[in-house]
């Protein structure tokens, strides 16, 4: 099976690094000083679950080199959606799943528009990880865990033999049904983390520490799981509480979001928060948290705001 990773940053170049450790025929699409650091040293994964030196990467920023593959593992910024998708085209043949482990809940939708036929693929990635320095992936926590599914629920051959190789490789890996329910439970934590640890500029070890902060994640995660209700898609009766329980596996993560914001860089904003609050003027829900999450955090969409 051939395997490209659009987007070797922290979710990409973690399972992808994983894959390739463990034999598999994987190629890596990035870009700048990542790619050349790639090029020159291979891919270094720094892991509670083990660290990892891949020494021979397969490493390209331009897609069309590859040429027709299995598996996309799709893991772009949100804002770079509809640019990725067409630049992954002479990628995909007429069997290609390309799997979207993105942050968003409308991202199979947008890519949908523009790749067609029947090769977008519901997916989540569940990992604190970040790139800290060219051709040097970290994770934080021993959370690695990848979700995928046929988004109509059928059985598919292609994501069963995938699943399989990721077993393989040590990576804890889920076929699921309802991909959509796994996809707006990832964003239930993501998307409130992500809000509470932008919001004071601090890791996720403040939402532990500070009972105020955790109260801003609390309620940005009633928000959202009151926007799934909205919208029909049917959560278990415990998510909240599940996703809360889930906050201790992020106390040492600083979320894409805050390593973006940090590093004065475009954030996510638009296809996070300013979704919620978008979907949720929809649909007549009050979200208070995103609301002022979102004007808080707007200045800084494109990086630093200029005088």
């Amino acid at each position: 099976m051939k395997i490209a990773i659009m987007g070797s940053g922290g979710i990409g170049g973690y399972y992808g690094g994983r894959l390739a450790a463990a034999g598999a025929d994987v190629h890596f699409i990035a870009r700048g000083a990542h790619l050349a650091a790639m090029r020159a040293n291979g891919l270094r994964i720094i892991s509670p679950l083990g660290d990892e030196h891949i020494a021979d990467v397969k490493a390209t920023d331009d897609p069309a080199t590859i040429g027709e593959v299995d598996i996309v593992m799709f893991c772009v910024k949100l804002y770079d959606v509809e640019e990725a998708c067409e630049a992954i085209k002479p990628l995909i043949g007429p069997d290609t799943a390309v799997i979207s482990f993105l942050n968003g809940i409308d991202s199979e939708d947008r890519m949908q528009a523009v790749l067609g036929g029947n090769c977008v693929v519901g997916g989540t990635a569940q990992i604190p990880s970040n790139i800290v320095e060219p051709g040097v992936i970290e994770h934080k926590a021993p959370l690695a865990a990848l979700e995928f599914g046929e988004r109509d629920g059928g059985d598919s051959e292609r994501l069963r033999h995938f699943h399989q190789i990721c077993t393989d490789a040590g990576i804890q890996t889920f076929l699921v049904e309802n991909i959509e329910t796994a996809i707006w439970l990832k964003f239930a934590i993501l998307v409130p983390l992500a809000t509470a640890c932008c919001l004071t500029r601090l890791p996720g070890k403040v939402l532990i520490e500070v009972p105020e902060v955790q109260e801003i994640a609390v309620g940005a995660m009633k928000e959202v799981i009151a926007l799934a209700g909205a919208k029909g898609v049917q959560l278990p009766p415990d998510a909240l509480e599940s996703r809360m329980a889930m906050l201790s596996n992020f106390a040492n993560a600083m979320p894409s979001m805050l390593v973006d914001l940090l590093a004065e860089k475009r954030i996510e904003l638009e296809g996070l928060q300013g979704a919620v609050v978008r979907m949720a003027k929809e649909l007549g829900v009050p979200v208070p948290v995103h609301s002022v999450a979102y004007a808080a955090l707007k200045p800084y969409v494109n990086g630093p705001p200029t005088d």
